[in-house]
């Protein structure tokens, strides 16, 4: 009986991650599935010898971590993270049902299917792939599979620095999830974008206060009005643009890549232009803020004291003061701002033995492969492990059909991958981890 290969593995290991519902609905009460999924993966692990520390920062959210020791104990270690939770999904809306894993049409269905059990499964494939020959990697590989990526991190990858920071000892690079995907120039040419920067988060709350009484009297101090106008301003507001050395280099380089002009006075014409992924690079270059949720009364005929909003913001690097002072003019004084969760951003070269590895793995398998560096608009638990020193890049690959609209599908209905690009992605992640 001939061995089982990584690349045929994945499907399994992807489809049987992909049944395990981890919905993180953002309320502990609610949320299911991760202390499961922690266990497949423990069990995944240790039935090659791999030895796991599986930690719960609450009950049932489990986080866990494991090491394999490299031939050179003495070089930086690599971490490789995936988180295990997703975004819950609503299945009446669904093609398929979002937990059944189902493969139809050449591709895995279902929610976390490209966030991001595929490259939880893609990681576990491969080294359980080295577990079957002995091979030993060139240097310390860490594993994290995390809680809580979903809902802010705090019962995730933040616990886990916070309360665990050993284990991640010696860590000098990371690679995580939404980098290493291709977008099709033409036959000969696929850029595969790796992320080097995220926008930071900044989760406010919007408070507006007034004189409280009766819906039917005349009222000129009402927080409800209040609230509505500031939020309105919020919601229509085009902060300034910035770009970023990062979002500077993407640009050059798809420009380059696609033929086109690009007008560095006007950056977003040449990212129209960029079809399924137009929508990923457009909200990196300026700062944003959308209002999300609204709170305000408990009765239908009474005005009330104070009405509240909540912003989810993102800002560039280096931008989260200056974000701050723009975000006051547009509300004015009199609106109350409170800080709910606020991460900083995340920013690093493209450059580096590991960069130049990424390139020569992708053109292993694809020889049409260029990488690109670029920003992620949202964020990824580079934003915790970043505070431990930890160099850290998008880097989940998948070689994606050209027609494939890629960023929809996260937290989208239909979630799927492609079980070609699923394949190549152990391909070159066993390539790379092999090589680094």
């Amino acid at each position: 009986m001939e061995p089982v290969s990584a690349a045929d593995e994945v499907v399994d290991i992807c489809r049987d991650l992909l049944r395990i519902d981890t919905s993180n609905t953002g309320d502990p009460r609610t949320t299911v599935g991760e202390r499961v999924a922690a266990e497949y993966v423990a069990e995944k692990l240790t039935e090659f010898g791999i030895e796991v520390e599986l930690h719960e920062s609450a009950p049932r959210r489990a986080n866990l971590v494991a090491r394999i020791p490299g031939a050179d104990r003495s070089r930086g270690a690599l971490l490789v993270h995936g988180h295990l939770d997703v975004v819950p999904a609503d299945a009446g809306e669904w093609s398929v049902p979002p937990f059944s894993g189902e493969e139809k049409d050449g591709y895995l269905w279902g929610r976390g299917a490209i966030d991001m059990k595929d490259f939880d499964a893609m990681t576990l494939a491969v080294v359980r792939g080295w577990q079957r020959t002995g091979y030993v990697p060139p240097r310390d590989i860490v594993l994290a599979y995390t809680a809580d990526e979903e809902a802010g991190m705090e019962y995730g990858s933040q616990f886990l620095v916070r309360e665990h920071a050993d284990l991640f000892e010696g860590c000098t690079e990371a690679i995580g999830e939404v980098g290493g995907f291709s977008y099709t120039v033409n036959d000969d040419l696929r850029l595969y974008l790796v992320e080097t920067a995220e926008k930071g988060i900044d989760w406010l709350r919007l408070h507006a206060k007034g004189r409280p009484g009766h819906g039917s009297f005349v009222h000129d101090d009402n927080a409800v009005t209040a609230l509505a106008e500031a939020v309105a301003a919020v919601g229509r507001h085009k902060f300034p643009m910035v770009i970023t050395p990062t979002v500077r280099s993407f640009l050059e380089q798809v420009s380059e890549a696609l033929g086109i002009d690009l007008d560095p006075d006007n950056p977003e014409l040449s990212i129209a232009k960029l079809g399924p992924i137009a929508n990923l690079i457009g909200a990196t270059v300026r700062n944003t803020a959308n209002p999300t949720r609204l709170e305000a009364g408990y009765k239908d005929n009474v005005i009330p004291g104070k009405a509240s909003a909540t912003i989810d913001c993102r800002t560039l690097p280096g931008q989260a003061e200056i974000f701050l002072d723009q975000l006051r003019a547009v509300i004015g004084p009199d609106i109350e701002i409170e800080h709910v969760s606020q991460q900083a951003a995340v920013e690093t070269g493209f450059d580096g033995a590991l960069v130049e590895a990424m390139g020569a793995a992708l053109r292993a398998e694809d020889p049409g492969a260029r990488t690109v560096p670029y920003m992620l608009s949202g964020g990824t638990d580079a934003k915790a492990f970043s505070t431990l020193g930890i160099r850290c890049f998008g880097f989940a690959p998948l070689k994606l059909p050209a027609d494939l609209n890629f960023s929809a599908l996260f937290h989208g209905v239909d979630e799927r991958v492609p079980v070609e690009g699923l394949q190549f992605g152990v391909r070159v992640l066993d390539r790379l981890l092999q090589a680094s």
